[in-house]
């Protein structure tokens, strides 16, 4: 009777063992399955932020790369810009008279014609009058092409526009200080002086 107490006590004591191993170990179980699934999300979410960082480096390199070949192809057509301008500033001071003289060729042949029919001619009054046409045609052709003649008739001495190679007494306080003569007639180009006249001064 005694050996079947003992018996059955020991068969107490290990079902009790084992439901106290269960115990213990299961919520030990619990805890590592979710920290492990914890780590697996932190891990994914690294790896998707990499992965992003990663997107954002490819696109960050081919903006870099877009804009350097724009860079190039700016600076290609800047130089082409600059050479050409170059070239057409070289052809302008070359070739940029070339319409001005083509214009002055007709003059050029009146003036010919005019040394010719002085050879021939006695008739000085026509003479004249073709001289009078050629220097008429000469002045349109100037004026058409922004040359006028200053006007110095009784007009006030200006330094910044005339240069003085005489002086004389004014005739009157009035006359003082105004241009009586001109022995050289002066020019502008677009309102640029481009020959000053030759005045003589009353003082």
């Amino acid at each position: 009777m005694t050996e079947k107490k003992n018996k059955d006590k020991k068969q107490e004591l290990e079902k009790e063992a084992v439901a106290t191993e269960k115990t213990d170990t299961a919520p030990t179980g619990g805890k590592t399955d979710a920290e492990g699934e914890k780590l697996a999300e932190e891990v994914a979410e690294v790896l998707s932020d990499t992965d992003k960082l990663a997107a954002e480096v490819e696109s960050l390199k081919a903006q870099i790369e877009k804009q350097h070949n724009d860079y190039l192809l700016l600076m290609a057509e800047f130089d082409n810009y600059r050479k050409r301008t170059l070239r057409e500033k070289a052809d302008l001071l070359k070739n940029g008279g070339e319409s001005c003289m083509r214009a002055i060729l007709p003059v050029i042949d009146d003036v010919e014609r005019a040394m010719q029919a002085i050879e021939t001619s006695s008739d000085i009054a026509a003479l004249k009058e073709g001289l009078n046409l050629i220097y008429n045609k000469f002045r349109v052709y100037l004026e058409q092409n922004g040359v006028k003649e200053m006007e110095t008739k009784d007009v006030d001495f200006d330094p910044e526009k005339h240069e003085a190679i005489a002086q004389i007494p004014a005739a009157s306080p009035e006359q003082k200080g105004k241009i009586i003569d001109c022995t050289q007639k002066g020019y502008t180009l677009n309102d640029n002086v481009i020959r000053f006249p030759k005045v003589v001064v009353a003082q």
